[in-house]
């Protein structure tokens, strides 16, 4: 049985050699030790096709944190249940050799037990975050949220749109009807562009009599338009 000092580890051995992933009791977050050959892989030559099933089987770093030294368990005795006696010997050495090379990247958190890699540890406080959140954090996570909150209060509160809301028609200048949206009116069929003005070319808005420029007479059914 294997006996890990974290709840969550993964055996990523197969016949070649032995190596192992620890779990941070938090995040899950993982330390994979430095790989270890097998001493006896050459001798175990009728072994030799069980590594491509172990090696399908092994799990990669980052494994889900939520799994338990039982299930571990289960997991490795299906997987190498079948390796020699010799490799199994070999294999218990590694993994507790391992731990103490693993056990230097974490930390124990001295009220809930936990082992905690360096991003879960308050190393001022001397625990984990769960038990003692680093101020510098509480307090920029805190003020994020209170400007956030501001934000949407003060956006809340503004008036975007001042204006009216009323529906606009053309007016035909020369039928007084509404004329639409297009460059003719829809009711008698004149022209709704600028006029301008046959004495000293100024672009006159459709309907005036006289040109304000110039002062000639206009007659909007007769001179061109632009």
């Amino acid at each position: 049985m294997l006996n890990a000092f974290t709840k969550n580890f993964t055996d990523n051995s197969t016949d070649t050699g032995f190596q192992f992933t620890f779990h941070c009791d938090l995040c899950g977050d993982g330390y994979k030790t430095e790989f270890v050959p097998s001493k006896i892989q050459k001798k175990a030559g009728f072994l030799s096709g069980l590594g491509k099933a172990a090696s399908l089987g092994s799990s990669l770093l980052g494994s889900s944190v939520g799994s338990t030294i039982d299930s571990g368990i289960d997991t490795i005795a299906n997987r190498i249940g079948s390796m020699s006696p010799q490799w199994h010997q070999e294999h218990d050495f590694v993994f507790e050799t391992s731990q103490e090379e693993a056990k230097n990247h974490f930390h124990r958190c001295p009220k809930c037990k936990n082992y905690v890699c360096n991003n879960d540890w308050n190393e001022q406080e001397g625990l984990c975050v769960d038990d003692a959140p680093r101020e510098n954090v509480e307090v920029a996570s805190a003020r994020a949220k209170k400007m956030t909150n501001d934000i949407h209060q003060q956006a809340d509160k503004t008036q975007v749109f001042t204006g009216k809301i009323e529906s606009r028609q053309t007016i035909c200048p020369v039928c007084r009807k509404p004329s639409g949206s297009g460059k003719f009116c829809n009711n008698c069929g004149v022209s709704l562009a600028l006029l301008k003005c046959p004495k000293c070319g100024t672009q006159l808005q459709a309907g005036i009599k006289f040109c304000g420029e110039c002062g000639a007479d206009i007659d909007s059914s007769v001179f061109n338009r632009t």
